[in-house]
């Protein structure tokens, strides 16, 4: 629990820039694509989680990562045997640069409609030049993409047949989105339906300030209030298959050494899910009561 629970610390309490992160081999290497549900799959690179959502009315993805990231997650969906043109919606679960700068770049090549919750709007709209921590140099800009429809709290997005909710789980980002879905996992009884949770980010480093002090602002009025309101979200979803936006998220490369005997039911883990809310919000109430 104690190498777990420091291993938590580093990624959600990281002094480390972002710019430094994006030179992470594993947000850039490949990674095979591989089913996860019966109408999901990962499409992302070994860090940096894309997931495909396939329907007969054309398909979901949800984050676009990079903007060197599309090639990437359109080899993997086709290597899937899906067409990349088939992408009719675009989703993702935050605004900054390793989740949303490949956006105008998915939008360009399959026209999908771009839906964003509020909060993250402006943000990628401007490129990140709106984020509440710019204009620091660990706010990476990327090319502004429009977006077709603002999305709220408890808000649906449907397509032929599949529904997924937006959660409003902000301090991350403003516009920071939970996304969960119910769909079947191969290997469980056939009709059960499981609920799927993809974590939007819960981490923050040292220039997010959640008070006031003197030199410092908070970084935007309510980060503290929208953290708890956070993980107040996260503790009351159920969870059967727990993802993320980052596979260290979700431990997904330990659990693909499982995969070939096991399937897609690997990454049924409530308890997991558990730990990982527990400890993230567990970190952020350290971090307060230390400002």
């Amino acid at each position: 629990m104690r190498v777990r629970h420091l291993w938590l610390l580093l990624i959600l309490f990281s002094v480390s820039t972002l710019s430094r992160a994006a030179t992470d081999p594993a947000w850039t290497t490949p990674i095979a694509p591989f089913q996860i549900a019966d109408n999901l799959y990962y499409v992302g690179s070994r860090d940096l989680a894309s997931y495909l959502v396939v329907t007969p009315k054309g398909n979901i993805l949800i984050n676009a990562n990079l903007s060197t990231s599309p090639p990437q997650i359109r080899a993997s969906v086709e290597k899937l045997g899906f067409r990349w043109r088939d992408t009719k919606i675009l989703l993702n679960g935050q605004a900054h640069f390793d989740h949303a700068g490949g956006a105008a770049e998915v939008v360009r090549e399959t026209h999908a409609k771009n839906m964003v919750m509020d909060g993250d709007v402006s943000v990628m709209e401007t490129g990140a030049r709106t984020d509440f921590l710019a204009p620091s140099p660990n706010i990476v800009r990327y090319t502004p993409v429009h977006v077709d429809r603002v999305l709220h709290d408890g808000d649906t997005v449907s397509l032929g047949g599949v529904t997924l909710t937006a959660h409003k789980t902000a301090g991350h980002t403003r516009g920071c989105t939970t996304w969960t879905m119910r769909l079947h996992v191969p290997g469980e009884p056939a009709g059960t339906l499981s609920n799927i949770v993809i974590v939007g980010g819960v981490s923050f480093w040292s220039e997010y300030h959640f008070v006031a002090t003197p030199g410092h602002r908070v970084s935007y009025p309510g980060i503290a209030q929208d953290f708890q309101h956070t993980f107040a979200t996260l503790r009351g979803l159920p969870c059967d298959v727990f993802l993320g936006a980052h596979g260290s998220y979700f431990g997904m490369l330990a659990k693909l050494q499982r995969y070939r005997q096991e399937g897609p039911r690997v990454f049924i883990d409530r308890a997991g899910y558990e730990r990982f809310v527990a400890e993230a919000q567990h970190t952020f109430e350290q971090a307060l009561a230390a400002r």
